[in-house]
């Protein structure tokens, strides 16, 4: 029961791959999931049969994230593919995210709650187009960790040169983004070196594994400790007699740090009250913090339902009916001009209208296109949303949770765009 408990505290680290095709992510991840013994191994032998099948002299780990038949057959990454493992010291989420151009949406979902992005580099091939595009999105993202994995270093002799000119490369452009902390490691998802065991191969290389690295980078102050916020998903009433007038308020915490005894204000209406009780699965606690889910019970009756939001009086969100937005277009249909969307933010839904588009963002020079306006699908733009009612909103580079919204379309009920507010 105790390594239960003990389990299911352990902290929660997600991180997703990217990369050029063939570069490869999917190996990289099997090599992870193998070396770490999170296989069962029914899986390993389907893989082991697969590849004889196709004649592979090693075991093409590749197999164990590619699920849909498509990828297996083209032997490539279309759709993002979720994976899970753990090890003693931490619970791991990958999502592989495909490397083609046209999948672009698909990265920006399975990147969006990522803490640490492994960008992967062909050592033959050095930092191309696809390796800059990826940076780029992990920046405009705010991942904020990104480990460069500079992979077949088999196929380059293990030289040490090779990987000095990458890690030059890479520093000089990555210097333009707005990413605070970049490491690099030499590998090779095949043969295994430096993933879970370190190389023989490489003994010049100094640095920890990757999966010592994942272990143990700080990601607690990944969330933002400072800023409360308290996105209200529904209110508890249990009526039973020993509860008879519990009236809590449940929902995961956005940003900050609330205690009881806490002033606070509930907005949109203003009034304010104090922290009575902050209760979680486990029983009461004397604190909560992002990203943790828990019920606040206030001293004072105060209206409160779905979508309010719970912040410290002295430090609130901005309240916008215009939104600056850098959207990611996930739809085929591209954005009809004063067309109306229901945008979804934290724990709350309005109407709300495109009124203009600012321009295109080139994601290959990050240079802002004025004149083509033409949105299609995977494209990256700036625009200008009207709603119909104020939104409580922190700028994305603050907080990922109170900066990102979601558009959808009314007519289809498709999900349309993701936007990181400005």
């Amino acid at each position: 029961m105790e390594d239960q408990k003990n389990y299911l505290n352990m902290e929660l680290l997600r991180f997703t791959t990217a990369g050029s095709v063939d570069d490869g992510k999917s190996t990289l991840i099997g090599r992870l999931l193998f070396d770490s013994k999170s296989i069962f191994e029914d899986q390993m032998e389907q893989v082991k049969q697969s590849s004889e099948r196709k004649g592979l002299q090693d075991t093409d780990l590749a197999l164990l994230t590619d699920g849909l038949k498509d990828e297996r057959e083209q032997g490539i990454t279309i759709d993002v593919a979720y994976r899970y493992f753990a090890t003693p010291k931490r619970k791991f989420i990958i999502a592989d995210t495909p490397g083609h151009i046209q999948y672009t949406r698909n990265m920006v979902t399975g990147a969006s709650t990522a803490n640490v992005a492994l960008i992967l580099i062909d050592a033959r091939n050095g930092v191309v187009d696809q390796t800059c595009r990826h940076s780029i999105i992990a920046s405009l993202l705010q991942i904020p960790h990104i480990v460069v994995c500079i992979n077949k270093m088999d196929l380059v002799d293990y030289d040490k040169a090779v990987y000095d000119k990458i890690v030059e490369d890479y520093e000089r452009f990555s210097s333009k983004l707005d990413v605070k902390d970049v490491r690099f490691i030499p590998i090779s998802a095949l043969k295994g070196d430096n993933v879970v065991n370190r190389s023989e191969n490489m003994k010049w290389y100094e640095g920890s594994t990757l999966l010592y690295t994942l272990e143990h980078i700080h990601i607690g102050s990944d969330h933002n400790h400072i800023d409360c916020r308290f996105p209200v998903q529904t209110v508890i009433r249990p009526k039973s007699d020993e509860y008879h007038d519990y009236r809590g308020y449940a929902g995961r915490i956005a940003g900050g740090i609330f205690k009881p005894g806490d002033e606070v204000a509930v907005l949109p209406s203003g009034f304010t009250s104090k922290i009575k009780s902050i209760d979680t699965f486990d029983g009461p606690v004397d604190e909560a913090f992002a990203p943790m889910s828990v019920t606040i019970q206030l001293e004072d009756d105060i209206d409160i339902s779905r979508g309010d939001m719970i912040v410290r009086t002295n430090n609130q969100p901005e309240q916008k009916q215009d939104l600056e937005v850098m959207l990611c277009w996930l739809n085929n249909k591209g954005p009809v001009p004063r067309g109306k969307y229901t945008l979804r933010h934290t724990t709350a839904d309005m109407k709300a209208m495109i009124k203009e588009i600012r321009y295109k963002l080139d994601i290959n020079t990050l240079h802002r296109n004025e004149e083509d306006k033409d949105i299609k699908m995977n494209d990256i733009c700036k625009v200008l949303l009207r709603t119909t009612k104020p939104v409580f909103v922190d700028p994305y580079r603050k907080n990922r949770q109170t900066g990102s919204i979601i558009l959808v379309d009314d007519a289809t009920n498709e999900t349309v765009a993701a936007g990181m507010v400005v």
